[in-house]
């Protein structure tokens, strides 16, 4: 089992910065990588970045490229998304997931974090 906590949510003005975090705790050693989603009102969750766990290569949308960027730090077990020049479409809940070794799927889900992106 892995259990994920995410924060650092919150209102930014558009244009604006906001730092994610996402501890792990668990069975971390199973974990091959990490990613981050999110999921706007009345909008399918969508995939917005990740890291493998060993190697640190990171993948983004199309949507956060230059924008955004995901960092682990593997002696705390946690991952960071930074997220710079925020729009009011990059409003939403935003998830951390865990994929184990071996897995084609993310297997644990963190309970979520409020953005929003308002002036």
């Amino acid at each position: 089992q892995v259990q994920l906590v995410e924060s650092g949510g919150g209102l930014v003005q558009p244009g604006g910065s906001l730092r994610l975090s996402c501890a792990a705790s668990g069975s971390i050693f199973s974990i091959n990588a990490m990613g981050w989603f999110r999921q706007a009102p009345g909008k399918e969750r969508e995939f917005v970045a990740d890291i493998r766990w060993s190697n640190g290569i990171t993948y983004y949308a199309d949507s956060v490229k230059g924008r955004f960027t995901i960092s682990r730090d593997n002696a705390k077990s946690t991952v960071y998304l930074s997220m710079n020049s925020l729009k009011p479409e990059d409003a939403a809940v935003y998830y951390c997931a865990a994929r184990l070794a071996g897995s084609a799927v993310y297997d644990y889900w963190g309970q979520g974090t409020q953005v929003t992106v308002s002036s």
